[in-house]
Order: C-alpha cells, then structure tokens, then sequence
C-alpha cells in the first residue's frame, strides 16, 4: 500500500456529533451549515479529517443511529447541498470527510421495513433468548412474525444473508463516494454477521470476514473503520490486515470496559496497571491497525472519567492526549475534547435525553434503586456527557445558539474555544502541539512501541522507536509530585522541562 492509500496512519480524526456541534439556524440544534461555519477551527486544530455521526432522515429514537433514508440530510441538520458545501469546504483546506454508515439496522420507519421485509431477520418465534443493547427482549412481534433488534424495537436488524441487501448496501456505499466522501465509519458492523443459533448479539458471525472483504471491493481505498464491540486483539489483526482487503482499523471496547462491572452503570475502581496493559496488548497487532481513543458520542468524558475534572482539569487533559496521541495508530477526538470539556454535571433526570439512559432509569426505579444512586450513574456514565453542546466561546448559550439548547449546557467553567485559542497553556494549545507532532516526528505514527514501568500504580511511560530515534513518552496519572526512575534525557518535545512531574504533568523527549 502506498503513503497515499495509507495517509490516516499519520492522521487524526475528529469526531463531530452535529446535534451538539454548533447551531446555525437559532433552533438550538446544531447543523450541518454550523460545522462549515467552524471548519477554520479544524483546520487550526491541524486535524487531517472529519468524521460526520449521521445526518441522514430519521426519527431520532437513537440520536440519528435509527436511519429512515440513507441518501437524503435530515432538514432537522440542512440538505444535501448542506453536506456538499462541508465536503468542498474540508476539501478545500486539506481535510477529509469520514461519513458514519449504519448498516447493521434501520428505522423502522425506513420503506424497507414495510416493503421490504425479507431485507430483516424475520422468524416465525424468538430464534434466541437474546437482550436487547437498551434492555428488554430483543425480539418484537409484529404480523404475527418477530423481528431482532439488537438495539431499540424502533431498530430492527438488517438481514445481511440476503443478497438483495447487501447489493443496496454496496449500491448506496458507492452513491456516497460519487458525492466526494473520503471514508466511512461503519457502527457495530461486527454484528452484521449472526450465528442466531450458538452466537451472541456481538455477532461476529461465520460470514463476517467476506462481508467486509465484500464492502471493500466497493470502498476501495478510502479509510474505513469498524465499530466492534466485544472485538479481541487476535479478530482484529485479521480484520485489518491489510492483505485481507477488509477494514482498515477498528474500534475496540476492551479499554472502556475497564471500570465497569456486569454493566455500564456498575462503576469499579480502575487500576492503572490494568489500563496500561490493556492498551500495551492492542499495541503489539503484528499484520493490523488500531484506532485510538478516550472519548466519543457514546462514551463520559475523559477528563470526568478517566481523569481528575476539578482542581487539575487542565494538566490532566494534557496527560490522557500525550498518553494517548502518543501510542502506535490513529488518534480520534472526539468534540470538546481538545478543550478539556467535562461531563455533564446535571443535577435532575429531567435534563437527560438518551434513550439508554432514560430506560436504565425507568428499569433501576422498578428494581427500587434510590434516585440519588440512579442520578449518581447517569452522572458518571450517560452518553449525554458527550452530547452536551460544545463551548465556543464565554458568551451566552456558550456561543453554541442563539436559541434554547436542544439539551441543557454541562455544569462547566471550561473556557471556550475562542479563549483557548489565545491562551498558549491552554488544553486547546496542548492539542495543537500533539497534532503537529504526529505530522512532523515519524516515530510517532511508525514507531515500535515499548512499555515501562508496567505496575507502577502512578506513572504511564513508554518509548516508540523508528529507525534512529527514540521518543520517551512519561505521564503521572496522579496527583502525587513524581520522579520518574528514568533517563529523561534528550530534547524535550512537549511538556515542562526538568525530570520531575507535578499533578498529572506530562512530557516528551527525543531520547536517540
């Protein structure tokens, strides 16, 4: 593969989640006229491309996960001459378009499902005992038949062993890149293959792999990333080895799954030791690639989560980047990220908007769990701490509407873009300056990765070595005043200079 086919292993991706990205129009939903109206800040954030969660018509039981027509923009977010000025307006400034591609189910508001209904897995009974992802059984009846939904009953599942719909899937993948798209993100497309029988509703079914080789005989050479849930290390580095024609990287859960028990909303304590680990394992693929990241629409917000959200907000932001930008694959940001936003903070039920959230809620009062506890997971773990509005600037709404927010602002004294901008020890300056490592240090996109210091319960450090250089990667994940037990020796890259780090302090240095 050439540099040019291979241009997001040196690249970073940003995640925008529309609803919540800036409103153009004064109705408090963000839109596809208010992305193009920021793509200035993209650009001076120095990201190489962005991937759009969907735009398309739906009825919004998912966030837009719950597609009704996959070639048209909801007006809810513009038109698709909307979409066309955001392709010509990234291309124009060195930037490229990941499109999010929901292929494992509709609506079931889209056409198929009443004039179609061979395109979805249909049975006479329930052919399994499965749950659904947002609870409850995952098979619906209707006309006397049931259908799977993995997800919400409004999303029943696509029959992907049926020619007919892989052919519309093929066809509407090629429609989308006559239009100028650069990439594709394809959600849970682990599942699209089921073992109905002997599976889970993870998927991963016997005719995965030529599924994807199929779709890539479509998408050719433009970047494709599979969300897969439940994917291990081994799957992985066969999905996206290169010599397979399948996919190009992966979205793993393993990392984010850490701190939860039997379910999302069941916290335990992370052990560093443990993350580290976890991330080393998905650095040694030996044929494949890896995506990168903390954060998205569907994850709390790193710094809530994973970091310290108060008294070192700012340094503890710079830490995860460094830790993360610094590993081996493609590094995504997700929106807010790059200024350190925070969970929500919401203080009632009432602010919340996502249907998992909203049904674990119903299904913990039944269960009689206290409101204080049910608000203290919500707290924690909604995806709604990632769908807050972004913080453009200090001013009213945050510079995000001039209308009433779709979904109530974070409980935040995060300064805004416009004030990050001008600040050079800003969380936002700190972004820029990882991005433009990755751009101009080879060892940072094609270097071997090593670990250190794998117990130590404070420090993450690491080394990734290309040809004759050497980058020592060090970060304190505490709150603790630390010197690292290394030889920190060299040029500094990023981060104070010295070898002590304060409060989740990190640095970079060119060591050989």
């Amino acid at each position: 593969m050439t540099p040019a086919q291979t241009w997001w292993r040196t690249a970073v991706v940003y995640q925008v989640w529309p609803r919540s990205f800036a409103d153009s129009g004064g109705d408090g939903v963000g839109d596809i006229r208010g992305v193009i109206d920021h793509l200035d800040h993209l650009a001076d954030l120095g990201v190489d491309a962005v991937w759009l969660s969907p735009v398309y018509p739906s009825p919004g039981v998912d966030g837009g996960y719950d597609v009704s027509d996959y070639q048209d923009v909801d007006p809810l977010f513009g038109s698709l001459a909307d979409l066309d000025g955001l392709i010509a307006g990234l291309h124009e400034r060195g930037m490229r378009l990941v499109m999010d591609m929901v292929l494992n189910h509709t609506s079931d508001q889209h056409p198929w499902f009443s004039e179609h209904p061979a395109f979805y897995v249909f049975r006479d009974q329930p052919a399994n005992d499965w749950s659904s992802v947002f609870s409850g059984p995952a098979w619906e009846a209707r006309d006397a038949r049931y259908y799977l939904h993995t997800f919400a009953r409004e999303q029943p599942d696509l029959d992907w062993e049926n020619p007919a719909v892989r052919t519309k899937i093929h066809d509407l993948l090629g429609w989308w890149l006559e239009r100028g798209v650069d990439g594709f993100r394809f959600d849970v497309i682990s599942m699209v293959s089921k073992d109905l029988e002997h599976g889970t509703p993870l998927g991963f079914g016997p005719r995965l792999h030529e599924f994807l080789h199929e779709v890539h005989g479509v998408t050719g050479e433009v970047m494709t990333v599979g969300e897969m849930p439940g994917v291990t290390v081994e799957q992985a580095d066969l999905v996206t080895d290169p010599a397979r024609d399948e996919l190009d990287m992966v979205f793993t859960f393993e990392h984010v799954g850490l701190d939860q028990g039997v379910t999302k909303w069941d916290h335990r304590p992370l052990h560093l030791p443990v993350l580290k680990a976890c991330m080393a394992r998905w650095q040694a693929m030996p044929h494949g690639w890896n995506s990168l990241y903390w954060s998205n629409h569907d994850q709390p917000r790193s710094v809530s989560r994973f970091g310290d959200d108060g008294q070192h907000r700012v340094a503890s932001a710079k830490a995860l980047a460094t830790t993360l930008h610094l590993h081996r694959g493609t590094p995504f940001v997700y929106q807010g990220e790059e200024l350190g936003m925070t969970n929500a903070h919401f203080a009632a039920l009432k602010d919340y908007r996502d249907v998992e959230s909203l049904r674990y809620a119903d299904e913990a009062r039944e269960q009689g769990q206290e409101s204080d506890a049910i608000l203290e997971a919500l707290g924690r773990t909604s995806r709604d701490n990632a769908r807050t509005p972004m913080l453009w600037n200090d001013g009213p709404q945050r510079g995000f509407t001039t209308g009433e927010p779709w979904i109530p602002l974070p409980v935040s004294t995060v300064p805004g873009a416009a004030e990050q901008r001008t600040d050079p020890s800003s969380v936002l300056a700190h972004y820029r300056a990882l991005i433009a490592l990755r751009h101009s240090e080879p060892a940072v996109a094609h270097g071997d990765f090593r670990l250190l210091l794998g117990e130590d319960v404070r420090l993450w450090a690491f080394t990734r070595t290309y040809e004759d250089q050497t980058l020592l990667v060090v970060a304190n994940w505490s709150v603790d005043t630390i010197e690292p037990d290394l030889d920190q020796t060299g040029e500094l890259l990023l981060g104070p200079p010295g070898t002590t780090l304060g409060p989740w302090e990190s640095r970079v240095v060119r060591t050989g």
